[in-house]
């Protein structure tokens, strides 16, 4: 299966970032892309391929809409529409539509990764940003701090963290305070001996130093071997699965020694 090619870097914001009374014009392109496989929908009866059709309530299912024709609205409780244009949306009352004003700076490690969204390269827009855009990376950089903002970005306003990655800002959405679920009785409330925990944090210790760069994603490949395979109506050997330790305390003592052992 063919690697997916690389989006090219458009620009999906442009505006301004300001802190005190400094101003940076700035753009945003996509930080992150993320490369699939791509599935088609097919009947599983006859093997055909299924296609989606674009049709109105009002004018019946008989006539596919053309794309140039389909419009956005939003939905009222009784179920009327109200129809929103591109030049609705241009004219909204929203500062932040291309002004991304820094409510202040935290220091990085208060925000929890959990709320992190999608990320942005910022890039200066024009000479004249050249240096407060290297001033305010480097300060970033210097002191831990991430700027807190808020930004209109594909139609939704979000909150954002301005932070530094090698000599880049980047921009990156957060999640509302309620968009979080809380995981509520998940954790289960048993206890753990002194020794295991003890053994837990050795392990931890002897894991550590991997080498991100190194890492693959083999879901592309794992594809390509169940393709091939129903192609030629073989099967793919299935994997185990691992179990829970029985002895959790022997389990840890061996996990240690092994991975000691892979580092001579």
């Amino acid at each position: 299966m063919e690697a997916t090619p690389p989006t090219p870097m458009r620009t999906d914001w442009r505006g301004t970032v300001s802190f005190g009374l400094v101003v940076l014009p700035v753009r945003l392109v996509a930080a992150t892309e993320e490369h699939r496989g791509r599935f088609r929908e097919m009947h599983s009866g006859c093997g055909g391929r299924i296609r989606h059709k674009r049709v109105c309530e009002v004018e019946g299912p008989q006539e596919e809409i053309p794309y140039g024709e389909v419009g956005r609205a939003v939905e009222l409780p009784d179920g009327g529409l109200v129809p929103i244009t591109d030049d609705d949306l241009a004219r909204l009352p929203l500062p932040t539509k291309h002004t991304a004003q820094v409510l202040g700076f935290v220091p990085g490690a208060d925000i929890d990764p959990i709320s992190y969204g999608r990320a942005y390269y910022a890039a200066p827009d024009g000479p004249a940003a050249d240096r407060p855009y290297v001033l305010l990376t480097e300060a970033l950089a210097g002191t831990g701090y991430v700027g807190l903002c808020k930004i209109a970005l594909r139609q939704r306003e979000r909150l954002a963290v301005l932070r530094p990655r090698n000599g880049v800002i980047v921009v990156q959405t957060l999640l509302w305070r309620d968009e979080v679920r809380e995981p509520g009785d998940l954790s289960p409330a048993t206890p753990v001996t002194d020794r295991e925990l003890q053994l837990a944090e050795l392990l931890l210790s002897e894991l550590t130093g991997i080498e991100m760069q190194k890492l693959d994603d083999e879901y592309g490949h794992a594809l390509e071997q169940l393709v091939a395979a129903k192609i030629v109506g073989s099967e793919v050997p299935e994997l185990p699965t691992p179990q829970p330790a029985v002895d959790l305390l022997a389990a840890l003592e061996q996990s240690v020694q092994a991975a000691r052992r892979s580092r001579e």
